[in-house]
């Protein structure tokens, strides 16, 4: 099984905390219901026959987590993510804050 090169004593118990899967339950947008609400990536998988190798990351559950806040938190902070559900999670939450921070049409 592969391993990053750098954070191993962070990234291992993530890991073995959600048993090498991706931890995203629909924060990216996808319902994942024919998996019981979880991501079915695991680390070292594939996307499908001619896909791409997954590689799982400990990141914090709370994609809008500022990176200098992220790299102080324990493992029990962060999730196993796919790339994909990560990004998206992002996306989202990205565009949620957005929304929630615009005046309303009569607002001004």
């Amino acid at each position: 099984m592969s391993e990053p090169l750098a954070g191993i004593g962070t990234w291992r118990p993530v890991m073995e905390a959600a048993g090498y899967r991706c931890q995203c339950a629909g924060e990216c947008g996808n319902p994942h219901a024919k998996t019981g609400g979880r991501c079915p990536r695991e680390h070292d998988g594939y996307t499908s026959k001619h896909g791409h190798r997954i590689r799982l990351m400990a990141a914090p559950a709370d994609p809008l987590t500022p990176p200098v806040k992220a790299v102080t938190l324990p493992p029990g902070e962060l999730w196993a993510w796919c790339p994909e559900c990560h990004t998206a999670a992002a996306r989202r939450a990205r565009g949620r804050a957005l929304a929630d921070d615009a005046p309303g049409l009569f607002e001004l």
